[in-house]
């Protein structure tokens, strides 16, 4: 079905969009006994752990000598941290729904960033499949649009655009410094940011609030427990470092319209453990998103920089 024969960058992508449309379950369910920021704290303190057990074993080796660690920093700094803050306040703000919206543009705004910071140009025809992706997810959300928006509708929608932006360039950093860093250097560069920053976060506002001795309270719950594990291992380690892996092989632009298949995993997973209702629209949306994603890989991406030296001969 696709022209490039290594199939194994396509596998990755569909691996850690099934992985990151499943984290919503888990997460939906934990929230109810931890707040957003002690969630993240411990999602990504325990990857950051188990990664490092893993190097301390050699199992896994890391090397981060004479590597441009600036671009790695800003990478990670994009995403988990400023993605997951402004994502979360902008929820606060709005609703899930209103912020499903905004997050569905994201492989518009790096196929966009592309062009500019990584010389990649989605050709017409690729543009036609992620606007189609891209269209899909919105279709579904607006229908299933039940949650008002609060009256923070303009400050929300400014944290959506950050939160955009800080993914895309993410996308994008991520890119260009895999020729350098393996996706695993990445990845532990990832978890072991996030883990500090989150969790200086949520120490910060347990002692606000005089909570600090009940700060790994939420973990008697068993729900707590299951999501930390699946998002700490799955959601964090695994679907992080194929998606870092699938970024290294293929376009951003490629890459990330893959996304947008988790909104349709998410559907899945909503209707068979949560028992909540499959309508048509879903259906329609669901095969839009499918469409885009095998017609956005199918069409070879345009290389700037290949075609300007071709000029120049």
């Amino acid at each position: 079905m696709f022209k490039n024969k290594n199939v194994m960058p396509y596998i990755s992508a569909v691996i850690y969009s099934i992985i990151f449309g499943l984290s919503f379950l888990f997460t939906k369910k934990a929230l109810v006994a931890a707040s957003t920021f002690k969630l993240l704290s411990f999602r990504f303190m325990l990857a950051f752990i188990v990664m490092s057990v893993l190097i301390l074993f050699k199992i896994i080796k890391v090397n981060y000598k004479d590597k441009p660690i600036k671009d790695l920093l800003i990478a990670c700094i994009a995403q988990p941290v400023i993605y997951f803050i402004f994502e979360t306040y902008a929820i606060k703000y709005t609703s899930s729904s209103y912020t499903g919206l905004f997050v569905a543009l994201i492989p518009i705004s790096v196929s966009i960033m592309g062009i500019y910071f990584l010389k990649e140009m989605p050709s017409k025809i690729q543009w036609v499949f992620i606007v189609m992706s891209v269209l899909g997810v919105v279709y579904i959300l607006l229908n299933d649009f039940t949650s008002a928006v609060g009256n923070g509708i303009v400050l929300g929608t400014i944290f959506l655009l950050i939160a955009i932006i800080s993914a895309s360039i993410f996308s994008i950093y991520s890119r260009k410094i895999s020729s350098y860093f393996s996706s695993f250097e990445i990845t532990y560069f990832m978890m072991g940011i996030a883990a500090l920053v989150f969790n200086i976060v949520s120490l910060s506002l347990d002692i606000l609030s005089g909570n600090l001795r009940n700060y790994f309270e939420p973990l008697l719950n068993n729900d707590v427990i299951v999501a930390v594990i699946y998002l700490g291992l799955l959601s964090s380690i695994v679907a992080y470092y194929f998606m870092n892996y699938s970024l290294s092989k293929m376009s951003a632009s490629k890459c990330m319209v893959f996304a947008n298949l988790a909104t349709i995993i998410s559907i899945i997973a909503g209707v068979i453990f949560m028992n909540e209702k499959f309508y048509y629209y879903h259906v329609i949306g669901s095969i839009m998103i499918l469409g885009g994603i095998v017609g956005a890989n199918y069409f070879k991406t345009i290389d700037i920089k290949s075609e300007n030296t071709k000029e120049l001969n």
